[in-house]
């Protein structure tokens, strides 16, 4: 992901802690599939989205899978996921 290697080129450790923190949250997925929030910007799509500060993680649901369709910074304004 650009986003790991750019925090990584400036703070290593910083790096590490939102990679761990995305596992966390993105694996919580697994258990709790819709507890991201629907995407204010297009709220009639199928995807939803965690926010891992500074970034969106969009998703979609299709049966038991899970697919991260995108990754936007938090001041990127998506055209669409």
């Amino acid at each position: 992901m650009a986003a790991m290697a750019y925090i990584r080129a400036d703070k290593p450790e910083a790096a590490i802690r939102f990679r761990q923190r995305a596992e966390e949250i993105l694996r919580r997925l697994e258990q709790f599939p819709e507890s991201g929030r629907v995407i204010p910007e297009f709220p009639e799509l199928p995807y939803r989205e965690v926010v891992i500060p500074p970034y969106r993680f969009f998703y979609r649901i299709k049966g038991e899978i899970i697919w991260v369709v995108a990754v936007w910074h938090g001041a990127q304004l998506p055209k669409e996921p």
